[in-house]
């Protein structure tokens, strides 16, 4: 049977894990116009939509025809994380989407795997601002153990987002957050929803956009 371009857009979505939103944007075509294409209330696209889905995703219209499309693992921004900088920790994409996606560093596996962009200087001269950090939340809400004392990603109740040492507080169920920037403010008595050890940081000069 002849593959259809719902098909072989089905196909890309699922293989490069990108949504269906996030690739309309980068097309500059109507997501609720594919939107019904996929839910079977239209029944095909123009030419011109076509070939522009296809150039999100970074192949021609032949190779999206046949499934040949970049694979490269990706992972997403989800958002900034303040190095001094006060940054609410705002869920505004769907999952798998985020501000941008980045290759995934070939030391990482991509599931599983957050990044988050620095904003703020007072981690220098070890995290830059524009840098990306990858970490991974291995339990939904608290500070684990290996948390203390490293250079972590954390959320405080207030919502607000931050990159910083992570040292016990003084008082029972709170922490100070320390800069490495000797310029830069320490935070006490700070209560934390989570905080997630860096696993990997990329400098600004080594972040390679995907998709884009």
């Amino acid at each position: 049977m002849e593959q259809t371009f719902k098909d072989a857009l089905a196909r890309a979505l699922k293989e490069t894990k990108r949504s269906l939103r996030s690739v309309c944007l980068k097309a500059g075509v109507s997501y609720d116009q594919m939107k019904s294409l996929m839910q079977g209330k239209s029944g095909s696209t123009n030419i011109d939509d076509g070939i522009k889905i296809a150039a999100a995703f970074g192949v021609s219209i032949e190779d999206f025809f046949a499934g040949v499309f970049d694979r490269q693992p990706s992972v997403a921004v989800a958002g900034k994380v303040g190095a001094g900088a006060h940054v609410d920790l705002v869920d505004a994409y769907a999952k798998g989407d985020g501000m941008y996606h980045v290759a995934c560093p070939p030391q990482l596996k991509p599931h599983g795997i957050v990044a988050v962009e620095v904003e703020g200087d007072s981690m220098l001269p070890l995290h830059r601002p524009g840098s990306v950090l990858f970490y991974t939340r291995a339990a939904a809400e608290g500070v684990p153990v290996e948390a203390v004392n490293s250079p972590c990603v954390c959320e405080d109740v207030d919502g607000r987002a931050w990159l910083k040492v992570v040292k016990i507080g003084s008082q029972e169920g709170t922490f100070s957050l320390l800069s490495l920037n000797p310029d830069s403010n320490n935070m006490h008595g700070v209560r934390l929803k989570w905080a997630a050890p860096v696993l990997l940081a990329l400098s600004p000069e080594y972040v390679v956009r995907v998709g884009e």
